[in-house]
């Protein structure tokens, strides 16, 4: 079994003539967007309460109780069908509604449902296998339930202000792209996030298709819970602070990424989605240490650094500074500077099997092939019995690898107790942080906070060569 040198290189070539199919930006906004948010996506039905007077087709619509159901692929309301509805409002700021039901963190361990509540506009969408809901909220109001979201509102100001930058300038390059691609047809038919041959499959999840909106409300894209989770004076405050406010590179705004922990070192972009060089995207120690970084490519040294817990900002167990960054749910999570996890050869064929859907048999071995700037796998062969394949990127080897997702692929592999015919039949992984790791670490930009850092230097920390600029 194996690939010939022609298949192992057919893949990373590929991905090198990908090239950068996006270049510049149009003019800078003159007034704040408005935003289309992906709330819950194609179900059968959706139960909704209107807390504010709202018009459909310019027809007044009382607060109330409200249900759409899927029929006949069309929404069914008060007796009429239809294929999109809009609960329009002449107060964004102000009106607002509930949703019923709303999945969070998707296909995480913390999935769950909540009750939401919005302000701005609802929308009801067809799909071709149910109901869209949609809240169209101004970028503001939406950055100010994000940075509640994705953290607690009581962090400290420097921290939410750096968030509301990176979170503002995420999202309009997230846009930004979005035009290009539907207004390129070229860019459009040359953007792949999968190549596979019959012994490598490397996939990335970054441009699922949202057809039907800007944004979801979910870690896919970035948390975000209406005024579910209340925002705090000082949210609004650093919002309100840094209002337009956007990190650009040679005057492109900044696809700027975050995760929650990244191990004591960031990750490069290219090694996580596609093959685009960002050199404000790059892979370096979560510290102003001056030692320098072992190169973490290399095997060995990749274990070295994982297997030792050495100093980063995101290096902490400051109970206060992590109640700051982590929502209730996620401090359900207690270890995340370095982890372990341990499968038993049953537990970790038939998980790989249910995950991925290929039969490997037992499992024979795991083996990186290939680790990126901060030692996380980006190509990870899997031995079988049956089979075997090599899988990447780092998402894909997350998922592949946990019922939800594994908490980073920067891990080294153990496998221990061999049986008779030398297969093993225990493996433990031991891993560093918790997320991809590109861009600002939270959990370290929190602690810089807490040093007292200034919002412009953590910036400049987790995106050097980036300029601060108004756009809007």
């Amino acid at each position: 079994m194996g690939t010939s040198g022609e298949k192992e290189n057919e893949i990373s070539e590929t991905l090198k003539n990908v090239g950068d199919p996006l270049r510049g930006i149009k003019e800078p906004l003159i007034k704040e967007p408005l935003i289309n948010v992906g709330i819950i996506q194609e179900q059968p039905e959706i139960d909704f309460i209107l807390l504010s007077d709202y018009k459909l087709k310019g027809k007044p619509i009382c607060k109330g109780k409200y249900r759409v159901c899927f029929s006949d692929g069309m929404i069914l309301f008060n007796g009429e069908t239809y294929t999109e509805i809009s609960f329009d409002t002449d107060d964004m700021h102000n009106d607002t509604f509930e949703l019923k039901n709303v999945m969070i963190g998707v296909n995480f361990h913390w999935q769950r449902k909540e009750d939401q509540r919005f302000q701005g506009g609802l929308k009801l969408v067809c799909g071709e296998e149910g109901i869209t809901a949609i809240n169209v909220v101004t970028l503001e109001d939406y950055l100010k339930s994000v940075i509640s979201s994705e953290m607690s509102a009581t962090s400290s100001d420097e921290f939410l202000k750096a968030h509301a930058v990176i979170s503002r300038s995420w999202l309009l390059a997230q846009l930004q792209k979005s035009r290009e691609i539907q207004e390129n047809k070229k860019i459009e038919d040359n953007f792949k996030s999968s190549f596979e041959t019959t012994c490598e499959i490397i996939r990335w999840y970054d441009r699922e298709d949202h057809a039907l909106f800007d944004v979801c409300a979910d870690d896919h894209c970035q948390r975000y819970q209406g005024i579910t989770r209340q925002t705090t004076e000082r949210v609004n405050l650093a919002i309100d602070a840094t209002k337009g406010q956007v990190i650009t590179f040679n005057g492109i705004i900044c696809d700027a990424r975050f995760s929650k922990c990244c191990g004591g070192v960031t990750e490069a972009f290219e090694n996580v989605w596609e093959p685009i060089l960002h050199p404000y995207l790059i892979g370096k120690k979560d510290s102003t240490e001056d030692t320098p970084l072992p190169n973490l490519r290399d095997e060995e040294n990749a274990r070295s650094w994982i297997l030792s817990a050495p100093p980063a900002f995101c290096h902490t167990s400051d109970a206060a500074v992590l109640k700051q960054v982590l929502n209730d749910y996620d401090r359900e999570t207690t270890d995340f500077y370095r982890w372990q996890e341990v499968y038993s050869q049953k537990e970790l064929s038939e998980l790989i099997m249910k995950r991925s859907g290929i039969d490997f048999g037992e499992i024979v071995a795991l083996e990186s092939l290939e680790r990126g700037n901060s030692g996380r796998i980006i190509r990870l062969k899997i031995m079988g019995t049956k089979r075997v394949m090599t899988i990447g990127k780092e998402l894909e080897i997350r998922r592949t690898l946990s019922p939800s997702h594994l908490y980073s692929a920067a891990f080294v592999i153990d496998a221990e107790n061999e049986n008779e015919e030398g297969i093993p039949q225990q493996f433990t992984l031991k891993g560093a942080g918790w997320g991809h790791g590109v861009g600002l670490c939270q959990i370290g930009a929190a602690m810089m906070a807490d040093k007292g850092y200034k919002f412009d230097e953590i910036l400049q920390h987790y995106f050097p060569l980036t300029e601060l600029i108004t756009y809007y």
